[in-house]
């Protein structure tokens, strides 16, 4: 449905730096940048693109949930989130109140968004 989701961050640098850092294990990779007020653009295999950029203006709280190939990779995810200085919003583990086979982490990025991976099939 998306081909980019483009958002506003408070510290370019903090933000910038979280995001690579916590989507690299999904396969998620800077792909193109400018000026922080243009920002930078994170993506890969076929993943929509997420563009973050320098904003004065107070940004509004997002979930942005991504999609992981399996649960290793949503345990990355959550260790490497931490890693680059997200804060604990629930560990990896299953979520059967969406659904069985529902296995997701979620942590708060540097502007208090709640960023998500998660992994909707059965245990390999």
């Amino acid at each position: 449905m998306f081909d980019h989701v483009k958002f506003g961050v408070s510290d370019y640098a903090a933000s910038k730096a979280f995001f690579v850092k916590a989507l690299e294990p999904l396969g998620v990779a800077v792909l193109a940048e400018g000026v922080p007020t243009y920002g930078v653009e994170l993506g890969g295999k076929g993943i929509p693109s997420l563009v973050l950029f320098q904003t004065e203006e107070k940004p509004a709280h997002l979930h942005l949930a991504f999609m992981a190939e399996n649960r290793e990779q949503v345990d990355a995810f959550y260790r490497a989130a931490l890693e680059a200085g997200g804060k604990d919003n629930g560990a990896p583990g299953l979520r059967p109140k969406y659904h069985a086979n529902y296995y997701a982490a979620f942590v708060i990025a540097p502007d208090g968004h709640n960023i998500e991976a998660v992994f909707q099939g059965p245990e390999a």
